[in-house]
Parts: C-alpha cells; sequence; structure tokens
C-alpha cells in the first residue's frame, strides 16, 4: 500500500467533500445508464428449454413461477467436475440473502450449470446453499446463451462478452434476465459476462471503501486469491 499524506481533520473534510461531488456523479451515471438496460429491445425465446430440478422437470417458462421476471446465473459447473468454479462459488455466496427482497419485487432468481443435477446437489448442499439451482444437462441453453463452448468454438476466436477473444475453458460466467408477459411468452431481455458481474458481488463493494482496496493488482489474475468459503485457512 502507498504511503498515504497525514492531515488535519478539516483538510480531510474538504478532501472528502471533493470525492463526495464525484461519487454524486457517478451514482447519478449509473441511474442513467440503468435506464438505458431497461430500455433494451427483446428477443422472443423461441427454443423450448428443459431444466433438471429438485421438483422435477422444467420449462423456462416454469421457472419463473408467479414473477414475471427472472434472472438466471450461469454457475461453471459442467459434467464430470469435482466442485464448482471459486470465483462463481464467491458471487454465489451473495446469492441467498437477495432472493427473498427479489421475491418480493416480482423477481425470480435461478442458478443454471451443465452438471448433472446429482453434481448440482452435491456442491449446493456441501456449500449450505439454499438458492435454486437447475441442471439444463443435455440442453443448448448455456451454449446459446454464450457461457458454454464445445471444443470446436475454444481458442483464439471464441465468441464471449459480445467480442472474439481467447478462451480455453469449456465453462464461463454470466447472467441472464427474462421476462414473461401475460400470454406466457418469454423474452430475453438483458445478460452480462466477465465485468459485467462485478455489480453483483457485494464483498468486492466492501473491498472497494477500503485504503487496500481489492489489493488485486500483483496477482497473477484477478480472482487469484479467492477460495471456496470452507477452504480459506487450507493450504
Amino acid at each position: 500500500m502507498q504511503p498515504h499524506k497525514i492531515v488535519s481533520e478539516q483538510e480531510w473534510l474538504t478532501a472528502r467533500k471533493g470525492l463526495l461531488a464525484k461519487e454524486k456523479e457517478f451514482t447519478r451515471a449509473r441511474d442513467r445508464l440503468s435506464a438505458e438496460r431497461r430500455a433494451l429491445p427483446w428477443v422472443k425465446v423461441d427454443k423450448p428449454y428443459v431444466f433438471d430440478t429438485r421438483e422435477g422437470e422444467k420449462s423456462l417458462a416454469e421457472l419463473f413461477g408467479d414473477k414475471s421476471q427472472l434472472i438466471v446465473y450461469h454457475f461453471m459447473l459442467a459434467p464430470g467436475w469435482k466442485e464448482g468454479c471459486p470465483s462463481c462459488s464467491y458471487l454465489a455466496d451473495h446469492f441467498d440473502g437477495a432472493t427473498i427482497h427479489l421475491a418480493n419485487r416480482d423477481v425470480a432468481f435461478v442458478v443454471v450449470s451443465r452438471a448433472a443435477l446429482v453434481e448440482v446437489e452435491a456442491f449446493r448442499q456441501r456449500m449450505g446453499w439454499r438458492f435454486p439451482w437447475v441442471s439444463s444437462f443435455g440442453s443448448d441453453f448455456n451454449f446459446d446463451y454464450g457461457v458454454s463452448f464445445r471444443e470446436e468454438e475454444l481458442g483464439p476466436n471464441a465468441e464471449y462478452n459480445y467480442e472474439k477473444q481467447e478462451i480455453d475453458s469449456d465453462e464461463m460466467p454470466g447472467v441472464s434476465v427474462f421476462h414473461e408477459d401475460a400470454s406466457g411468452t418469454v423474452f430475453h431481455t438483458y445478460s452480462a459476462y466477465a465485468r459485467g458481474l462485478d455489480i453483483l458481488v457485494g464483498a468486492y463493494n466492501f473491498l472497494d471503501l477500503t485504503p487496500k482496496g481489492r489489493d488485486e493488482d500483483e496477482l497473477p489474475w484477478t480472482m487469484a486469491w479467492v477460495r471456496h468459503h470452507d477452504k480459506y485457512g487450507t493450504v
């Protein structure tokens, strides 16, 4: 951490008020950006996706329950993996506290992975999570929404986060949002990937308030410090 100038309380207050003006402008800019996100056009979902759930098979429309909006987090857990992605798990540690509040704002929330339901359930139980988590095993869902890749799609020209880039993993993270109208028609309204998921990570927002911040500049990659929450303190 860089050494910091030590000043009087009054000097600190002057500097803090100067930063506050920038923080308020950032908040207003974020509000404007959120309004633009809500104004995006929609795409009708015609493909009949089916998911394995603890309550049996469900269609995409059935994942809404009695809500008109659905947020899907694409969790990196492929068939045969022994455990889920640590970074996705870092995000998932924030989900349980949010679901009750989302439900009271007409939003259903579900996590989707390509692993078979028995694999999903084993990892969910290990981590102690309660949020709805379903399997898209055998479905094109995660492929169609840009987070899963077949072997021939990997390499320097893989399409992820709306651009061609080097991808060497068959799973990547993302979030997708859907709306169901009164007739039962489902529309895709939004998807985000990579740093677009930062907004979901409450712990990062806490770290951003501290003198050291995220403290990731010297790491081999940004989330190299992240562990499954049952592995902190282990080698």
